[in-house]
């Protein structure tokens, strides 16, 4: 299992320093990112807690998926790896016939 934590169904007003600050209870926090959409600047709704011990980020998953957080149930999860093939117009075949 590796450190990095997926953080699902934040609330919009929820900050990184409180995310910071939940996680901090349970161990370590190594980094804090809330992922912001670029057209509105508002967030959208999840984020990555990466934890300094693999222990502590399977402790966080143990106590906090589910904990309410700003009115709304979180979900506390491994991240999965980054895929390759996202965004743009990557791996497209872009000629025209």
């Amino acid at each position: 299992m590796a450190n990095k934590l997926y953080v699902g169904n934040l609330s919009y007003s929820t900050t990184q320093d409180a995310l910071s600050e939940l996680f901090g209870s349970v161990g370590d926090v190594v980094s804090v990112d809330i992922i912001i959409d670029r057209m509105t600047g508002r967030s959208k709704g999840f984020g990555f807690v990466e934890m300094a011990e693999q222990s502590a980020a399977q402790e966080a998953i143990d106590q906090l998926n589910g904990r309410e957080v700003d009115g709304r149930a979180i979900k506390v999860a491994e991240a999965r790896p980054r895929r390759e093939d996202r965004g743009g117009d990557a791996g497209r075949d872009r000629r025209r016939w």
